[in-house]
């Protein structure tokens, strides 16, 4: 069989949606500076589904940063991987504010975080080894232990019975020569709660084994002083391994790990889409210090996103709306429903409420289930979270009729390990 004709007839689980909702449901081309309110199919919206979590994106102290190392670099320089011909005296000085940043003593810059974490995973553990791992785990930590040589094992969402269960088991058959990892998220970036990070630490006593923590949305907003959810929890030192993206808190390209200097001397060898890969270029990597420095210096950018994540799900809750318990700045709207409340939803949303945000149905979450996620930010005003909250009013009776045909109560971390 011809393989481009057999494709046609295996489209995958978002096939449909990318085939019919191109465009607007999926692929959707938000226009103007980044930021809280931009435009949509020709309409100011405000926006709850852009990641720039601290508003830094269109600061003009940054687009001035930008400009003058564009001009200054170009973004062919360096050419090569850093491996050979890529490095520079900037990268290895952002490697270094990002380690003290993360209270590390040493960090490895990324090119990306989901090719990052995958190839992180598969330099650490071998065929002898073992890997443990959360069953909410991001698609690139999923995607990752498919690569990982180590034999798997998979708990039970934040369920630390499971995880001692799973470890009971890589202990009854481990060897001398056999190393285990354990890797969960700080920020669960779908349902927005965090990693029993303290609880998970607290095994390593009985069953010893290492950490590694994905904290793509709690770098740069979680904790006083913005290192993340480990230190939000108090155990940032029980993080072996810490793992961090620009995409989020930097609203930039590239991601770093943060550990020991044994542990980056080994990925700066072994970490394969690092060494195979063209270096970052410099004028990402100058913007990338500048907004690292910024962070650092406006703490009120945390406050202020923390403020608005807690105004919008009062008023949501308030409104009867079920929001998922989330310590982050991620705000999932949870409701039962099919796959065409959910477009019906987006679309009245943001055609007759000017509100733009994003939902998800089957098969991203289970039959049954419409998960909406709003990602509040920095640069998100009072007016912005009441506009919203209108249109939120507005729907409700036709997102509750929907609901009330399945009166079966489910949660999404129950739903997904059925």
């Amino acid at each position: 069989m011809d393989l481009f004709n057999k494709l046609e007839g295996r489209p995958g689980p978002l096939g449909e949606f990318t085939s019919n909702g191109y465009g607007y449901y999926t692929f959707p081309k938000l226009e103007g500076p980044i930021g809280p309110e931009m435009r949509f199919n020709g309409k100011n919206v405000v926006v709850w589904s852009v990641n720039d979590y601290l508003g830094i994106a269109s600061n003009p102290e940054i687009r001035k940063v930008d400009v003058e190392a564009a001009e200054k670099y170009g973004f062919s320089a360096p050419m090569g991987a850093r491996l050979m011909t890529g490095n520079s005296d900037e990268h290895e000085a952002l490697e270094r504010e990002l380690a003290e940043f993360e209270h590390k003593p040493d960090a490895l810059l990324l090119n990306y975080g989901y090719q990052g974490i995958m190839s992180i995973i598969h330099a650490l553990v071998d065929r002898n080894d073992y890997l443990v791992y959360d069953s909410l785990s991001h698609a690139c930590i999923v995607d990752g232990k498919q690569l990982a040589m180590a034999e798997k094992f998979v708990y039970q969402h934040n369920d630390m019975e499971s995880l001692e269960k799973q470890l009971e088991r890589v202990y009854r058959n481990k060897k001398e020569n056999s190393g285990v990892l354990v890797v969960t998220e700080g920020v669960f970036g779908m349902t927005g709660d965090l990693g029993k990070l303290n609880e998970i630490i607290a095994l390593k006593e009985k069953y010893p084994f290492r950490l590694l923590v994905d904290d793509a949305h709690g770098f740069g907003t979680l904790g006083e002083d913005g290192s993340g959810a480990g230190t939000q929890l108090g155990c940032h030192d029980g993080i072996d391994i810490y793992f961090g993206t620009f995409a989020k808190a930097l609203a930039l390209i590239g991601a770093f790990v943060a550990t020991e200097p044994r542990v980056v001397e080994f990925m700066r060898a072994n970490v394969r889409s690092q060494i195979f890969a063209k270096s970052l270029p410099l004028p990402i990597v100058v913007s990338a210090r500048e907004r690292l420095r910024l962070v650092k210096e406006n703490p009120q950018w945390r406050d202020k996103l923390r403020e608005n994540a807690l105004n919008l799900r009062k008023g949501l809750r308030e409104l009867g709306y079920h929001v998922l318990p989330s310590e982050s700045p991620v705000t999932p709207v949870m409701t039962k429903g099919s796959t065409d409340l959910c477009t019906k939803i987006m679309r009245t949303m943001r055609e007759e409420h000017g509100i733009f945000v994003s939902g998800v149905a089957y098969p991203v979450v289970p039959k049954g289930i419409v998960l909406l996620r709003l990602i509040p930010t920095a640069a998100h005003t009072d007016e912005h979270i009441r506009r919203t909250l209108d249109g939120f009013e507005a729907i409700r009776d036709m997102v509750f009729s929907e609901a009330e045909k399945n009166q079966e109560r489910l949660s999404l971390s129950e739903a997904i390990d059925r």
